[in-house]
């Protein structure tokens, strides 16, 4: 295992910074143990949720070495390596899962957080554990947002120190990836997926790196590395603000690409036809409909009360729709229904009936709809896919700028978590398809106030949206599975 923790892309770091790295994986070792000579035999099993969308086989760790699988497809087959970290990553694996399904290949869904006996889950779940504490602590402390969480997020994960630790942790993860065929390409939609691909030895590794800021977090040298925006290209190919007062030595060109949005195909294929309906309803002076999705941390719970009591008036008189999307956070919905003044008789609900959810999905493109409707899955895959199905459906979707900030759907941002999601609304504003962040909530409902009145808004996103599908904005699936077959293709 070649140590990657020395030396980045050429820049050797300091050795107080190397012996932090080491210091970091001995500590999780004492906590978690060491199971680099651990041999796990793997099984595959069709995604009960969505192997009939996308064809997904998940990727687990069998009982014994007699149940083990030995089905791995070598031809067609492509991992996807994951961890569910709020809902971002596993969004992204799931457009990468579409791209290559509707390409003919198989997708195996690698979650290096589901197997709980590896040391590798135990750390994941450890950090993903701080994580998604800090999110929800930065969405009620002003003062936590801008001394702790924000600069954590915005420069603190921008250093190639941090870079060194997590490559060093990351020697902790790849046991799992042990009996998984050496020449299947692998696309990782985070970067310990990715960084423990190379260090097990995967000969074709894709990092498809998410946001639109520049991090050394994201980094995983030995990977392609592909990025959404063409800032962020910039700012990965030359390493920019990585390290203070320096200036670094560059990325080479062969491994780093620009691809576009990583969009599911049953999105991308659809654009034309969901911006038509959309226009068709606001000509038709039909119920504008917005979608809130809750993040993966359960974050932003006062931002949403504060917009369902705005919209509850508009919903009453048929100006309006609502769908919220808690996710797997019951609990938010819950709390909403109790705090929002007649939101109980006017409301819907849709939970853990998966079936159920796909018909009014589908339903909704073409019906007339009501009132609001609450979307609570306990189930992952359905928490976090909820929101792609309602997304063809609604005409406005309300989110905090994530990934879901290059979906190609006229989006309304709020308030991020955390500065590193600033550019994903930046970048969504200058190519039209959505609004600048929201930084507070009378500007929240300022924004839902000029969609309700101004259909001209909604209907320049949606002429936008299909303009930049045209320029190939939103093919950045098709093209990260391109590439990891191209590797594969020419053995590099």
């Amino acid at each position: 295992m070649k140590d990657r923790s020395k030396c980045i892309f050429g820049n050797v770091m300091p050795d107080a910074v190397y012996n932090n790295a080491c210091k970091s994986k001995e500590n999780y070792i004492k906590k978690y143990g060491d199971d680099f000579k651990k041999d796990y035999p793997l099984a595959l099993e069709d995604n009960r949720q969505l192997g009939d969308i996308l064809g997904i086989k998940n990727v687990r760790i069998a009982e014994s070495m007699v149940d083990a699988s030995t089905g791995f497809d070598e031809e067609k087959g492509i991992v996807v390596g994951n961890i569910r970290m709020g809902f971002g990553h596993y969004r992204i694996s799931m457009a990468i899962a579409s791209a290559a399904h509707y390409m003919g290949y198989t997708p195996y869904w690698l979650d290096l957080n589901s197997f709980p006996e590896t040391t590798c889950t135990k750390v994941i779940s450890a950090q993903n554990d701080m994580y998604s504490m800090g999110s929800r602590i930065s969405g009620k402390s002003k003062v936590f947002n801008k001394l702790i969480w924000e600069p954590v997020n915005y420069d603190v994960f921008k250093q190639l120190a941090y870079n060194a630790s997590d490559q060093k942790n990351a020697e902790l993860m790849a046991p799992v990836y042990k009996n998984i065929p050496k020449n299947i390409p692998v696309v990782a939609t985070h970067v310990w997926p990715s960084q423990a691909a190379v260090h097990a030895g995967m000969k074709y590794v894709v990092n498809a790196i998410p946001d639109n800021w520049p991090m050394a977090l994201h980094l995983s040298e030995g990977a392609l590395h592909i990025v959404q925006t063409h800032q962020a290209y910039q700012g990965y190919r030359t390493l920019n603000g990585m390290a203070l007062n320096q200036v670094l030595r560059e990325i080479p060109r062969d491994q780093i690409k620009y691809v576009g949005h990583y969009i599911d195909h049953e999105l991308v294929a659809n654009i034309e036809e969901d911006c038509e309906r959309r226009i068709r309803r606001a000509d038709n002076k039909e119920p504008i409909r917005f979608l809130l999705t809750i993040g993966g941390a359960g974050a932003q719970k006062e931002i949403f009360a504060a917009i369902l009591n705005y919209l509850m008036p508009h919903v009453k008189k048929g100006r309006c729709v609502v769908m919220v999307n808690v996710g797997d956070y019951k609990n938010v919905w819950d709390e909403l229904r109790n705090e929002i003044d007649g939101l109980k008789k006017v409301s819907v609900e849709h939970f853990d009936d998966w079936q159920d959810t796909k018909d009014f999905a589908d339903r909704a493109l073409d019906k007339e709809i009501r009132g609001v409707h609450g979307f609570y899955h306990s189930d992952i895959f359905e928490a976090v896919y909820c929101t792609n199905l309602l997304m063809r459906c609604c005409d406005v979707l309300v989110t905090k700028p994530s990934e879901l900030a290059f979906y190609p759907v006229p989006k309304l941002f709020i308030k991020r978590v955390g500065g590193h999601e600033r550019w994903g609304a930046i970048h969504s504003a200058e190519i039209g398809d959505g609004t600048m962040e929201q930084r507070d909530i009378p500007h929240t409902l300022q924004m839902l106030r000029l969609f309700l009145k101004d259909k001209g808004l909604l209907k320049d996103m949606c002429e936008n949206i299909v303009q930049n599908k045209k320029a190939g904005i939103y093919d950045g699936a098709y093209k990260a599975v391109e590439l990891a077959m191209e590797m594969k293709k020419n053995n590099c």
